[in-house]
Order: C-alpha cells, then structure tokens, then sequence
C-alpha cells in the first residue's frame, strides 16, 4: 500500500474537516468492503495451500500413512487428518 497526499486528492474542506480530528496523524482508511479481497489472494499462499492439500489427500489415498505425510509436509498428524477430512468433504 502507497501513501497518497491528502491535499492532492481531496478538497480542501474535507482536510480541513478531518485535521479537527486527527491534526497531523497518520489515518487508514480500509477498502470497502465489496473491493476486499480474501486472505492469501494477492500473494498466491492460498492457491499454493489448496494445491499442498489436494496433493496430501492424493498420496494418502495411494496409502501413504498420516505419520508419514506429517513428515514430509512438516505439520502435525492431528493437521494431516483435518486435511484429509475437508479433502474428503470437498469430493
């Protein structure tokens, strides 16, 4: 995110309006929310996490072990099973 001078794209008695409140300080203000985007969107990590997911249920169902895929993908079995249940739910 970019900071934008205030004084270049708003008018001057809404500046005016806003030092009463906060002179001099820093404001955020949020997107709306029909323009948010979801978590993991702009990066790719949530593409990538689904790929890892479907790809853990895969092996799973080619009868590698939980204790297994907790190893090679570094989480824990109780997260290895949460995993493969929501693979289930989703097919």
């Amino acid at each position: 995110m970019k900071y934008k001078k205030a004084q270049n794209i708003l008018p001057e008695d809404l500046i005016k309006l806003i030092q009463q409140y906060i002179d001099g300080s820093y404001l955020y203000i949020p997107r709306k929310s029909e323009n948010r985007k979801a978590w993991g969107e702009n990066s790719g990590v949530r593409d990538s996490l689904n790929a890892r997911n479907k790809e853990i249920f895969y092996r799973y169902n080619q009868g590698i072990s939980v204790k297994e895929l907790s190893k090679k993908y570094y989480l824990t079995e109780h997260s290895i099973r949460r995993i493969i249940r929501n693979e289930k739910d989703i097919v």
